[in-house]
């Protein structure tokens, strides 16, 4: 897959092509089904299958107070683009340029001169330009002036009621509710972060931990034990992660990530690591002690070896 950064990256031969536009967070089941129907008409009409989307949500520019956390590292959302078979990516730095482009302005712009679309996909409910000025009505209006279709996607409803969607997905995860967050996501709930020291403690009960830092990307679940896989340096283990304050002890922050890498012991301070949850097994406990938690710390490995071995 190619991945541009803004239109002047393209080349002036690029397409023509088949489009979408969208934040595309999460890479779920509804945004996959629309670029598979994507492909589809790319395939079956010769064109190149683009996928338009942004380096952050536009509320994180237009109204920081209501926007919603992501799910997944602008890194990450590339690799699952990648990995739905489309021919390229453009995304967009979402800044107070783009932001006041009209809706006209950014047809022309990005899906007329830059992708000499053909075909655009969006939703019954998509919004474009300055204001979200621009919807459906106006978009075909602009695809009859300027040479495109603009073909319709169904929302998709596993439940029968309600569509797949971000919002719903960061519930399911904030309830800690992993294995319904993947299926609605068609991928394992991910976050990415550079190891730093900690406190040693697991450590000294003999369970070393991972810490990763705060600054994480990706939507960290709700607090619990949880079975996951780590990677690093293109290799994947299967690990026992925590999160949360751990309130057996003092000074553990809120939402301290730290994972324990089943049946091997390796220094990975200072590395980044992607840790993806498969299963939550507990919630998190306070224990009479350390030598409580150590024996609880020992069940839960067992338990997530299970787990993961069906994996």
């Amino acid at each position: 897959m190619l991945t541009f950064r803004s239109p002047a990256e393209l080349p002036v031969d690029f397409g023509p092509s088949a489009v979408t536009v969208g934040k595309f967070d999460g890479v779920h089941g509804g945004h996959r089904a629309v670029i598979q129907r994507l492909r589809a008409i790319a395939e079956e009409r010769g064109l190149s299958a683009v996928v338009v989307t942004f380096d952050r949500h536009p509320l994180s520019l237009l109204n920081p107070d209501s926007c919603p956390e992501a799910l997944v590292s602008n890194e990450r959302k590339i690799d699952l683009l990648a990995s739905t078979g489309i021919d390229a990516t453009l995304i967009l730095t979402f800044d107070r340029a783009l932001s006041d482009l009209s809706p006209e302005a950014f047809v022309t712009s990005t899906i007329v001169n830059a992708l000499h679309g053909r075909v655009v996909l969006v939703g019954a409910d998509f919004r474009f330009g300055a204001g979200g000025a621009g919807d459906v009505t106006l978009l075909r209006e602009l695809g009859r002036k300027h040479g495109f279709e603009v073909l319709m996607v169904d929302d998709v409803t596993p439940d029968g009621e309600r569509r797949v969607s971000s919002t719903w997905i960061r519930e399911l995860l904030a309830d800690g509710q992993v294995e319904a967050a993947a299926a609605l996501m068609g991928s394992l709930p991910t976050v990415r972060g550079v190891v730093v020291h900690g406190q040693h403690r697991g450590r000294s009960m003999g369970i070393p931990t991972a810490n990763l830092s705060p600054e994480l990307e990706g939507y960290v679940p709700a607090d619990g034990v949880y079975a996951a896989w780590l990677k690093t340096d293109g290799r994947v283990y299967p690990a026992a992660v925590s999160v949360g304050n751990n309130p057996t002890f003092e000074g553990v922050p809120d939402k301290q990530v730290e994972a324990h890498v089943l049946d091997e012991e390796f220094e990975l301070y200072g590395e980044t690591v992607e840790i993806s949850f498969v299963k939550r097994v507990r919630p998190m406990e306070k224990f009479a002690d350390a030598r409580a938690l150590a024996a609880q710390m020992q069940e839960d490995v067992r338990q997530i070896a299970e787990v993961l071995s069906s994996e």
